[in-house]
């Protein structure tokens, strides 16, 4: 038998213990455990979810897991393959500003996205109108889910019995009540927002939407029918679990959930700007309207674009901008 020395089995405890000490740092840990006091509270003992936050993913490009995209809007390339098409006109100056970068995904469970065989086919459509059709690109206000994970801060105000949370983009807003509330006179784009906390999760149930938002730049949608429950649960002081599950029946054969964090922004003098963007798509919505067309032709060093401005026969300025 082997015998060991005394500073042998000195090492030996050593790199137990500093084997000990590394799994107990890699190890994941629960997550009350990761929250517990390290998160704020409000006076009542509630997460105090107040400051400026961001998520920090690819989901408004597109909600699914994708490889990297050669642009929103695309055309068939040399090789009749999907992966090989090319930037069509529109996008084609922008080069790589116009890529779309590439995402693990936010879609819970499978990662997919069960659309109904009618509506996944307005969900192709909307990703190749992509220009003419996402409201994100006329400054419409976002709706909700997609206002929580726009590359944007957003600001929450926290108070007893209401949640104000204020959007940099397009200065959109909404109010999650805690307290009992009359429904709405009619559907909105941001919805109804109706709290109540579960432990130290806030759970919001968001209904009476109007139907005219996107969920992403690849074309999702959910219709007016659509009812969401989203959980906001701290991780730590500067982290937040944000999880929807989307129940529309109208488009989805069954509910199913996106998660992502959010992150608190530290920047010391950080505060929510104005991102008034309405006044940068005039042009892009109601152009042609002008009696002489003032965007008519770019000319750069290797390329030039000439614009043609129209309106489908038959259909009516509001008809063609809603599409």
């Amino acid at each position: 038998m082997r015998r060991w020395s005394t500073g042998s089995l000195i090492l030996v405890a050593v790199a137990a213990a500093v084997l000990g000490a590394v799994v107990a740092l890699v190890a994941p840990r629960p997550m009350s455990a990761q929250a517990g006091a390290d998160i704020r509270r409000t006076a009542d003992g509630h997460p105090d979810f107040s400051g400026i936050w961001q998520a920090m993913n690819e989901a408004h490009w597109d909600l699914q897991a994708h490889e990297a995209r050669p642009g929103m809007v695309t055309q068939p390339g040399v090789y009749p393959y999907e992966y090989a098409r090319v930037p069509a006109a529109p996008v084609l100056a922008l080069g790589a500003a116009g890529g779309v970068p590439p995402s693990i995904g936010v879609v819970a469970d499978d990662g997919e996205i069960p659309y109904k065989p009618e509506t996944a086919a307005i969900k192709r459509a909307n990703g190749e109108n992509w220009i003419d059709r996402d409201p994100e690109l006329k400054c419409y206000l976002p709706g909700i889910p997609r206002a929580m994970y726009m590359p944007y801060p957003f600001q929450i105000v926290q108070g007893t019995t209401k949640i104000q949370m204020a959007f940099e983009f397009t200065n959109a807003a909404r109010t999650i009540h805690l307290d009992k509330v009359e429904p709405p006179p009619d559907d909105t784009y941001m919805g109804h927002s109706v709290a109540r906390w579960e432990g130290d999760t806030l759970v919001v149930e968001v209904t009476h939407f109007n139907g005219e938002t996107w969920l992403d730049r690849a074309g999702n949608f959910h219709s007016e029918m659509a009812k969401l429950t989203e959980r906001f649960t701290p991780l730590t002081r500067d982290a937040i679990q944000y999880e929807v599950t989307i129940d529309d029946p109208k488009t989805f054969t069954r509910p199913w959930r996106i998660s992502m964090p959010l992150y608190r922004r530290l920047e010391p003098n950080m505060e929510l700007m104005e991102y008034r963007c309405i006044e940068f798509v005039e042009e892009f919505l109601w152009g042609n309207l002008r009696k002489e067309q003032l965007v008519k032709r770019w000319e750069g060093e290797t390329i030039i674009v000439d614009i043609t401005r129209k309106v489908p026969p038959g259909d009516t300025l509001h008809d063609w901008y809603r599409r």
